[in-house]
């Protein structure tokens, strides 16, 4: 097979991506957008008067601050959205399979689907396809309030775009628009439109998990719970050159989601490890106290739960302060886009809330806050054991079915909804979109609440938050940034690895310079790095063929104790399905060919036995030994005299007989078959 990582993304909102070619099928690892890009822009800006810094300002004077950022660098237009670089090189239409493994993994899909040639089969989970769908559809309506604000591009190469507007950016704005390398503007595109997103759903095949899915005959796919987040999924494909496991970013503890199910990634003949939440690990691997002996059963120390009560107390901590805040009079914003974080939070909040005995408002608000919840309570399928626990004893999967019916949440699906307007109450809570603090409600509302000291704005944990508040400086209220797990810890990879026993692993190069797999004996480890393609040889030299047993026990077995094999000899149709091999007969076949008269012969010729069988015609004949400079093996050469004059060459895979006289050729093949069995 060939493996080529096309990102490795930047955790739990950009998911990596990565182009596979295996049995000829051309499988593509996931479709998300690099949100983060959009701190490059501005958020809607207040007034007009806001853009005339843009519209006054000749280039001249913006070179003069080029080196200075703020508010004024940023980009005042309609943002564009980063997709995966490196995707946009590659033929959309040459593309056979998408696998989703998650829902963050689909929301660059659109763009894709609405390619001219597009054909692929898309695959993902029944419960990340309807997130996934909810989402995509909540980023077009937020963004519909930029396009309201700007109105219609003049043309579709937006100024921002141009090389001399480029050139007098600041250096952090310049490699966010281009990279590190300056190469990266391809992969900017205009946001795809509520018609596109819906287009893209109906040619999604969705599967639960442990589900079979074949493609083409030749490539069974099944889906397996990652743990990271309801409906989200690592997938094992079984083809006729072996198994390939792809683990994606997974998680041991979750509160929501179905458990981490690695078991059924063991003894694959690849693995493909693609959780680079190592990269943001806070632990030391070189600590000793957090680091998990490589030789520890990884069953075993899953059973202690320490990463789950730290998640717990990280929880806690959030919500103690958030209500600490509102003590003191200051309103929370929570943009937070983890659906397993808000439920948890939502839980949390409310509980310290009433045992505080504090009438505070709590809001949701988002265009598909409604449904959303309302989806949650029809999935159970997808969630975690204790969850579903929670369904046989009759009690709500979740806190906010409570809260809802006693009116201690509010839904609503926009800032400006009527119903907020006459509910709206200070100070409150909020959990609202989007976490980059580019668009959706968390603008207006940071704008309000910015310079009051009282309040407190709950971040996910940003790569940059300095860029990301930029354009809400000066900034009084208080801001917590939380680190929430995007995956397997760098202390469980090697024992989890001990557990999968994969024969061959595909490793992140960054990987390698964290730890060492000099103890993975049992397999085999490549590193990959972005933009190159890895050849990884096939682990499985064999295929299975599937014969019916009563065909089988017709079947006339021909012994050759020289090759030590059985040979049988049939006329049929050899056909893949399943991504298995099958024989089938017709019913006029399905007789044993003991009796044919017409024999196929196999096996390499005795060199002495041909000398004899010569003779008994009366062709005398003299044998030499060489080499065949074609094909590099060692050959018997046998000379015939005349007046039978002939070369006859014996080689390992085949025997030729060279003459000009076909009745001779036909004396030294019927010598030949009387020296060979026959089948």
């Amino acid at each position: 097979m060939k493996f080529t990582c096309l990102s490795k993304g930047r955790g739990f909102h950009f998911p990596p991506c990565h182009m596979l070619n295996f049995c000829g099928i051309r499988i593509l690892l996931d479709c998300p957008l690099d949100f983060s890009s959009l701190m490059a822009f501005s958020p809607i800006p207040t007034s007009l008067d806001d853009l005339s810094f843009e519209e006054s300002n000749n280039t001249e004077k913006r070179r003069k601050i080029e080196n200075l950022l703020d508010v004024k660098s940023l980009i005042f237009a309609e943002p564009w959205y980063k997709t995966v670089n490196k995707l946009h090189l590659w033929n959309a239409s040459l593309i056979d399979v998408i696998l989703i493994s998650s829902p963050m993994g689909i929301m660059g899909l659109p763009f894709l689907t609405r390619t001219k040639g597009f054909s692929a089969k898309i695959y993902v989970t029944e419960a990340s396809s309807r997130l996934s769908q909810l989402m995509m559809e909540d980023l077009v309506s937020m963004h519909a309030e930029f396009r309201q604000f700007y109105g219609p591009e003049e043309s579709n190469f937006p100024s921002w775009l141009r090389q001399e507007e480029l050139e007098i950016l600041p250096s952090l704005l310049k490699e966010i628009l281009l990279g590190k390398d300056g190469v990266e503007l391809g992969g900017w595109m205009p946001l795809y439109s509520a018609a596109d997103v819906k287009d893209c759903m109906l040619k999604i095949n969705t599967l639960n998990y442990a589900q079979e899915a074949c493609y083409n005959g030749t490539l069974v796919i099944k889906a397996f719970s990652s743990g990271l987040e309801i409906g989200s999924c690592n997938w094992i494909l079984n083809g006729p050159k072996g198994d390939i496991a792809y683990l994606s970013s997974s998680c041991f503890f979750s509160a929501h989601a179905m458990t981490f199910d690695y078991h059924s990634l063991q003894k694959s003949c690849a693995l493909i490890y693609s959780d680079f939440s190592f990269l943001s690990d806070a632990q030391d691997i070189e600590d000793g106290d957090n680091y998990s002996d490589p030789t520890s059963d990884l069953d075993r120390s899953n059973l202690n739960s320490d990463e789950n009560l730290e998640e717990k107390e990280k929880l806690v901590f959030i919500c103690s302060c958030a209500v600490e805040s509102v003590k003191d009079g200051g309103s929370v914003l929570i943009p937070i886009n983890r659906l397993g974080t808000i439920l948890q939070l939502l839980g949390e909040m409310t509980t310290l809330l009433e045992a505080s005995a504090m009438q505070v408002p709590v809001y949701i608000i988002s265009s598909v806050a409604e449904e959303l919840l309302a989806l949650l309570n029809i999935i159970p399928e997808w969630l975690c054991k204790q969850r579903q626990e929670r369904l046989f004893a009759g009690e709500p999967l979740f806190a906010h079915v409570k809260l809802l019916k006693e009116k201690k949440i509010h839904v609503v699906p926009d800032i400006h909804s009527h119903q907020l307007l006459k509910d709206w109450q200070e100070p409150c809570i909020i959990f609202c979109p989007h976490w980059s603090l580019r668009l959706g409600p968390v603008v207006h509302l940071l704008r309000r609440w910015c310079g009051d000291p009282k309040s407190l704005l709950i971040l996910e944990d940003l790569v940059n938050p300095e860029l990301a508040l930029l354009p809400f400086k000066p900034v009084a209220m208080k801001v917590l940034q939380c680190l929430f797990p995007s995956g397997i810890g760098l202390q469980k990879v090697q024992p989890l690895l001990k557990t999968l026993q994969p024969k061959t692993v595909l490793c992140p190069e960054d990987l390698r310079l964290q730890m060492s797999f000099s103890s993975e004996k049992s397999s085999s480890v490549l590193y990959y790095t972005e933009a190159e393609t890895l050849k990884v040889p096939c682990q499985n030299n064999s295929s299975d063929l599937k014969i019916a047993a009563d065909l089988a026990s017709q079947f006339y077995w021909k012994t050759f104790k020289n090759e030590g094999i059985n040979i049988t000899r049939l006329k049929g149709k050899l056909l893949m399905e399943n991504g298995r091999h099958h024989l089938h007969l017709d019913n006029d076949k399905r007789t044993s060919l003991r009796n044919s008269s017409s024999l196929v012969r196999c096996g390499i010729p005795d060199s002495d036995k041909l000398l004899t069988a010569l003779s008994k015609r009366g062709i005398n004949a003299s044998m030499e030994h060489g080499m065949d400079d074609a094909e590099s093996q060692n050959v018997c050469i046998v000379h015939t005299e005349d007046p039978y004059k002939a070369l006859i060459e014996i080689g390992n895979t085949s025997t030729s007989i060279t003459t000009a006289d076909a009745n001779i050729a036909s004396i030294i093949y019927k010598a030949i078959d009387d020296i060979l069995g026959g089948v």
